[in-house]
């Protein structure tokens, strides 16, 4: 490729045509992980399964898979490899009642972020999705 028609390394990625993108990017996906967050350490229940005194960094994690999911940057893969969804929470009993819980936690954070209704739709139903496939346990 001719030099002048390569993108500068250092360009940030145009995510116009994603998800992620559509929704306002970073500053979206931030708002709805960090609403949801302090919705878990307010539940002692979803609290529970977070071993860590500072949720920080796992806030950080769900951030990076979530932007990821959506078309947004893929540092999550670059950080942690594939996110195995399933392996990640083997370790944690994720009842009917935790995934009740964590989707309510969510939708804080899903209706703070203000979006259209059709990303509205489209996001919670796999964030339903996923919550309901995660339940490991009675």
């Amino acid at each position: 490729m001719p030099e002048a028609e390569r993108p500068e390394e250092d360009e940030p990625a145009d995510y116009a045509d994603t998800f992620y993108g559509q929704v306002g990017g970073h500053e979206t996906f931030s708002k709805i992980i960090h609403v949801f967050y302090q919705g878990v350490a307010a539940d002692p229940l979803l609290r529970a399964m977070y071993p860590e005194e500072d949720l920080g960094p796992a806030e950080q994690r769900m951030l990076m898979f979530i932007e990821q999911y959506w078309g947004g940057p893929r540092t999550y893969l670059e950080e942690r490899g594939h996110p195995r969804l399933r392996m990640r929470h083997v370790p944690f009993a994720v009842t009917p009642e935790a995934r009740d819980h964590w989707l309510a936690a969510m939708r804080k954070g899903v209706d703070a972020a203000g979006l259209s209704p059709m990303h509205e739709a489209t996001l919670w139903d796999y964030l339903e999705r996923a919550a309901h496939s995660l339940v490991n346990s009675a």
